[in-house]
């Protein structure tokens, strides 16, 4: 097995997906919890108690609900990902995606942002697998609590280790615009730093790592 990983927001995306994911919803689903978005402020401030995936939390909280129906956020999230794809997709990402598959590597979409919308946006791309944050199920509900740890930072190379399973790769390549995910490249025979931060550039310069400007 060949891998390629890919980190997503400002990666394969030029934007982050997250708050434009909240609004979308809000905007089609429940139009009086836009409303509350000044209240935004209140998890954003406590964000250095809170974490991210308390911050995270609140806000599915606050536009989305504690619960909402898993086949509503199905059919809403195949919508948002013909709306935000279209809008913030990189031409360069797709184009990587296209050509590590034609060299045998299998894709991997791995993310902080939560898999009910992100599978939405994987399809679009042709990607089969995905690995996220993944909210808590009640029944035919998503909850707004995270289950286990946000995927982020360290969790995110945890989290792809779980995956594989003990399965050993021929071939690692990994994607990511953010230092954060410094575990996940590291991960990687090939690391690839795209349209970096200044820090990630930095690391990347340090490292060896191939850097990249994905318009």
């Amino acid at each position: 097995m060949k891998l390629a990983l890919y980190d997503m927001d400002r990666t394969i995306t030029r934007r982050p997906s997250w708050m434009p994911w909240l609004l979308f919803w809000a905007r089609h689903e429940a139009p009086w919890r836009l409303l509350l978005l000044p209240l935004a402020a209140v998890p954003l401030a406590l964000s250095p108690l809170l974490g991210r995936k308390g911050v995270k939390e609140a806000m599915q909280w606050l536009l989305m609900g504690s619960r909402v129906p898993a086949g509503r956020v199905a059919a809403r999230a195949d919508a948002f990902a013909a709306w935000f794809g279209a809008r913030a997709e990189r031409a360069e990402a797709l184009a990587r995606i296209a050509a590590d598959r034609a060299e045998g590597y299998e894709i991997a979409i791995v993310t902080a942002s939560c898999r009910y919308y992100v599978e939405a946006l994987a399809r679009r791309w042709g990607v089969a697998h995905v690995i996220a944050t993944e909210n808590r199920r009640d029944g035919a509900f998503i909850r707004c609590a995270i289950a286990g740890e946000n995927c982020y930072g360290a969790a995110k190379a945890g989290r792809v280790r779980e995956w594989l399973g003990g399965r050993a790769a021929e071939a690692v390549r990994a994607y990511s615009d953010h230092a954060s995910d410094a575990p996940l490249l590291s991960l990687a025979d090939e690391a690839v730093a795209v349209s970096p931060t200044p820090a990630l550039r930095r690391l990347a310069a340090a490292r060896g790592w191939q850097v990249v400007s994905w318009a």
